[in-house]
């Protein structure tokens, strides 16, 4: 029996979309890695990070989050009933971790040097700390997939080896992401001078980790609702309402640390007079913690696939304005420089965005991602005898 493949959508205007900004990512990677970073951005000493930094990596990162929330429920706390929506979580994770260092290449001043953390140890420095972390949990993240890749040609021994260190590989991701994820609040730390009040606290690290792992459950369910109207798959609403619960508790626990440090550091006051600084902390705040948090705890939205969609998109986007605001406005606002991407740093951050979904539609055509024959598939292949190890050609 052979992976059934999954039959790619339609879709049109999309296809040509993701086509045009596939070439034009080819492209702007050429004169970037012949003419440097500054014939692409608009990046300066002044302001070395911005869109790339700010949305390629900080909200790739924490967007992926969901993929060891979902792996610590299903092999750390046995909840087996996510188990459905564990493989496409996993995926989703692989391929944001994966752009997020195709983004890194992009962004260095010199990318050819990426390797050198791996031999040249600074223990004393976040950004060390950070490129291992992101080294490693990629590799873990590739490994909790393979088994998707192993059904797939019929590999039985392999895939009962993976089968027997998931438990391991799933502590160690959920390690190694807990520290990446806060360590990327605490390259911020140094900076408490060129980072608005509003946003520039002690509490940065927690508060990353805490806003990644309510984005990685925002995302998980986004991804859910777009699988089911791309691919038509069946949708697991009662899961997903269970995430929803879940996503609220972790929302009311942000809101109060935030509110809570606000407070401490007498923050408030420098929301005024009122600026555009002021009304994005405010849209970040309100529409994307607040209004979603308050609506998911309602059994009316977590009824309906589509409420749930909304609703946790708000936490996405919320999500996706912090981080910007962190990396963008809160420097802009603290030391009155200016950044406005170029245009090729759009592109090349579209670009990267329609790459992900281009690998997501095809590991779902050729690999079990789905639930109908995941796990019936994986529990056949780990208790195969030995007698039946041959490659099915």
């Amino acid at each position: 029996m052979t992976a059934k493949k999954l039959v790619l959508p339609r879709l049109g205007f999309w296809w040509v979309a993701a086509g045009i900004l596939l070439i034009a990512l080819g492209v702007i990677a050429a004169v970037r890695f012949t003419k440097g970073l500054g014939a692409v951005t608009n990046l300066s000493d002044p302001f070395p990070w911005g869109l790339w930094i700010g949305f390629d990596v900080l909200c790739g990162v924490g967007l992926a989050a969901g993929g060891f929330a979902i792996a610590a429920a299903v092999y750390v706390f046995h909840l087996e009933d996510f188990k459905p929506i564990l493989r496409p979580t996993i995926l989703t994770a692989f391929l944001g971790y994966a752009l997020v260092i195709v983004a890194l290449i992009f962004d260095l001043g010199k990318p050819w040097n990426i390797w050198h953390p791996i031999v040249m140890w600074n223990p004393h420095s976040v950004m060390f700390e950070v490129g291992w972390c992101v080294m490693l949990y990629t590799t873990v993240l590739f490994l909790e997939f393979l088994p998707a890749v192993l059904e797939r040609f019929r590999l039985a021994k392999p895939l009962r080896i993976l089968a027997k260190a998931s438990p391991f590989l799933v502590i160690l991701g959920v390690i190694l992401s807990t520290l990446h994820q806060s360590s990327l609040g605490s390259l911020f730390l140094i900076l408490p001078h060129k980072v608005h009040p509003l946003w520039y606290s002690p509490l940065l690290p927690v508060l990353f980790f805490v806003s990644a792992v309510a984005a990685g459950l925002a995302m998980t369910v986004v991804e859910s609702w777009f699988s089911r109207r791309a691919f038509g798959r069946p949708i697991e609403t009662a899961l997903l309402a269970r995430l929803s619960r879940t996503s609220v508790v972790v929302l009311a626990l942000y809101l109060a640390l935030r509110l809570r440090d606000l407070i401490a550091r007498q923050a408030l006051p420098t929301l005024f007079p009122l600026s555009l600084a002021s009304w994005l902390f405010l849209a970040e705040l309100i529409l994307g913690v607040v209004v979603p948090m308050v609506a998911l705890a309602t059994a009316w939205v977590r009824s309906s696939p589509r409420r749930l969609a909304i609703f946790q998109g708000m936490v996405v986007l919320g999500f996706i304005l912090n981080r910007l605001n962190v990396s963008i406005t809160a420097v802009e606002s603290a030391t009155g420089y200016r950044y406005l991407p170029a245009i090729p740093e759009f592109l090349v951050t579209m670009g990267l965005v329609a790459l992900g979904m281009l690998g997501f539609c095809a590991a779902c055509k050729y690999f079990n991602v789905f639930p109908e024959t995941q796990w019936r598939e994986e529990e056949k292949w780990r208790t195969a005898p030995a007698a039946s190890l041959a490659i099915d050609g």
